[in-house]
């Protein structure tokens, strides 16, 4: 009998949707059916993919904290939160799952409701924060999360480190690969997609793109990336801006990231992608979450990476030399995670 795994991710930023749909695949590989469910700006690369999805309420406590205030969060988080949950209830009791795989805390939180076997895969953490009630709201989340989940997996680049949520299980840094493959259908005639060896699962015709010396990866909530991207040619570096004017959607960066000399983000999500890449990265922090992680890279001083904090500094560090980073896709150990649980 086929498994059937619900992939849930959070609606604040690409990034959750592309480490998801990576341990999705992985899962897809291993012959489990899954059902995707998150919206926001991931959705456009879901479907991208050629993958449906359910689309719950949206939440932006990012938004309407870091860019609003108290007011905004009890106007809008507050009640989109609740229907959010109400609507992942609606959706874990339509498809009936044999497990719940999810970075979305509203997910996790409705998987009680359905009881439906919970794995977390999530590497935030209090410590990332400065403020009292961030602190306090997400060291809450973290002890309902080990308390609720089969396991808590934390995909980090840096060893165990002070910072972390206590319990939580270690796995490599989560890309979305790409590979050539084939598709296949179940038994009970449903598509899905395989390589040919039975390791990893297809996503799209990849291409190798052209090499670029700095390629520049914007979050939702970064600013002037368009103008580094500009010092940075005008700096002689050959400059791709994702997202920019020139720039049409892809199923997957990492083959971009692999084929740059450095990387410039700010979101954790493309900063393991760089990790598993191999390729240089510079950490340009906007959110209290992106500056918790920057700390935690600069305390552990990992090879490989490199934190700064304005746009003289970003383009002076795309000069330098560091080393490639080394690591595997933790994306087959979070879906052997949740195999593991059905045996």
């Amino acid at each position: 009998m086929t498994q059937t795994v619900a992939v849930a991710y959070y609606p604040e930023g690409a990034g959750h949707a592309t480490r998801m749909l990576a341990v999705a695949a992985a899962l897809e590989a291993r012959g489990v059916r899954i059902t995707l469910a998150g919206g926001g700006p991931g959705a456009r690369f879901i479907e991208h993919n050629d993958y449906d999805q359910f689309e719950p309420a949206l939440v932006d406590f990012i938004g309407d904290y870091q860019g609003g205030s108290l007011l905004d969060v009890v106007v809008h988080s507050l009640p989109n939160s609740a229907r959010r949950v109400a609507d992942y209830v609606r959706w874990l009791r339509r498809e009936h799952p044999d497990a719940l795989l999810t970075d979305d805390m509203f997910a996790a939180m409705a998987a009680e409701f359905v009881d439906v076997p919970l794995y977390v895969c999530s590497h935030n953490a209090s410590s990332y924060y400065d403020a009292v009630i961030e602190q306090g709201f997400t060291w809450l989340l973290h002890r309902h999360q080990l308390h609720a989940a089969e396991a808590f997996l934390y995909p980090a680049i840096w060893p165990p480190d002070r910072g972390d949520p206590p319990g939580v299980t270690y796995i490599p840094p989560i890309a979305l690969d790409l590979s050539p493959d084939v598709q296949v259908r179940t038994p009970t005639g449903e598509r899905t997609r395989v390589l040919a060896d039975g390791s990893a699962p297809e996503l799209t015709d990849p291409e190798t793109p052209d090499a670029a010396d700095v390629l520049v990866v914007p979050s939702a909530y970064s600013s002037n990336f368009d103008l580094l991207a500009e010092r940075l040619r005008v700096a002689g570096y050959d400059t791709t801006l994702v997202g920019g004017p020139n720039w049409e959607c892809v199923p997957a960066l990492l083959p971009y990231i692999r084929a740059a000399d450095t990387v410039i983000c700010s979101g954790y999500s493309t900063v393991m992608e760089a990790a598993v890449a191999g390729t240089p990265c510079v950490v340009y922090p906007f959110t209290d979450e992106q500056h918790g992680v920057s700390r935690v890279i600069e305390r552990t001083g990992l090879a490989g990476f490199q934190v700064e904090h304005s746009i003289p500094h970003v383009v002076r560090a795309a000069g330098q030399s560091l080393s490639a980073p080394r690591y595997e896709n933790g994306a087959a150990t979070a879906a052997q995670a949740v195999l593991d649980g059905f045996e």
